[in-house]
Order: C-alpha cells, then structure tokens, then sequence
C-alpha cells in the first residue's frame, strides 16, 4: 500500500511539472499578482484607439515647445574639437539673431537663462552659481559679463549653448532650449551688460 501511494504521489507531481511546461518559449506561463497582473507591463500599440487619453487615440503629439532629437534647424554638427572650433567659428559669422531684444523677449530670456544656465553662469552672470559655490563643480564657470563673452558675435554665442564649449566645460543644451529661446537667452546676456 505504501509503494502504490507514493507511486501515485510520484505520477500526479509528473504530471503536474508536465502540464506547467509551454512550447512558447515567448509565453512563461501565468504569472499573476494580486487583481492586477503586475509582473508584465500591458501596453497599447501606438496607432491603437485608447478610451482615456486626449483625441481617442494612443499616439499623442509632441507637447508645445518639445525639441526633436534629430531636428535639423542647427547646421553645425561638430564629430570632435577641430571641427567644433571650425564650425563655432563660422557660426558667429553665418549665424544671425533672428529675435528682437523687446522688452517680452527679454523677459523671457531671462527666465529661460534662470532655469538652464544660473547654476552654474550665476543669477548675475558672473560665474559664481550654486554649484561652483557649493564645489559641486571643479572649475569657475565663465563670466557671461566679461569683455571675452560681450565681444562675441550672437551666433557663437548661439553655438556655444547649443554645442556646449570648445573646453568641454559647458555641456550642449540644444536638446533641452528651443531654438527660439537659444536666441532669447543671447538677447538677454547682452542686455545685463547695458544695464
């Protein structure tokens, strides 16, 4: 009786690890945790209908003032230093401000300048931002004011925002400002200096 239970015993628990297996080797089975099933993340497709976000539809359009990744509005894609000081170069020579320095313009720079570029250039350009003081970073950023920054042209300066600095020092933000704002943000370090 004891050989006849624990064959049957034996045969059941075969049986069972027999039917857990798959021949998806794409589809593990179930695997289920509490109401939802949270160990695999469901997803829509992108051209699929959706009946929660905006227009009924999955793929949503860029929100207002995105960058694209690929954009093509900047011409200059330096590959290392001879042609980042090449095209820096050319771009204070080919490059010209589009935007007027009006009063909302300058405005706007301003706040553009004091989200992307006052932690370390300073609330008054000087150089002295919170991560140079709080040394947080091993160099004195460049004093935006100084007589080197003012006797630029506008597209160097536009250059140097969007492709970070020759030195390396200053990373790009031409993913993270919008061309328009680039300039506004010109606009704006030239004005400190008039005041």
């Amino acid at each position: 009786m004891k050989k006849i239970t624990i064959l049957f015993f034996g045969l059941f628990l075969l049986a069972g690890m027999l039917s857990s297996c798959v021949s998806d080797k794409n589809d593990p089975g179930y695997a289920y945790m509490g109401k939802y099933d949270m160990y695999y993340t469901k997803f829509d497709k992108a051209y699929a209908p959706s009946n929660v976000l905006p227009n009924g539809q999955v793929n949503q359009p860029a929100p207002a003032g995105a960058v694209a990744r690929n954009s093509t509005y900047f011409p200059y894609h330096p590959k290392n230093i001879a042609e980042k000081v090449a095209d820096q170069a050319k771009a204070g020579v080919e490059l010209k401000n589009p935007i007027q320095p009006t009063p909302e313009n300058l405005k706007e720079g301003k706040r553009q300048y004091d989200i992307f570029c006052a932690d370390c250039h300073g609330f008054d350009a000087k150089g002295n931002g919170h991560l140079y003081a709080a040394k947080l970073f091993p160099a004195k950023p460049r004093d935006l004011t100084g007589s080197y920054v003012q006797n630029m042209p506008d597209g160097t300066i536009y250059f140097i925002i969007t492709e970070g600095s020759i030195s390396g020092l200053m990373g790009p933000h031409g993913v993270q400002v919008t061309p328009e704002n680039r300039w506004k943000i010109v606009n704006y370090l030239r004005s400190i200096v008039k005041k």
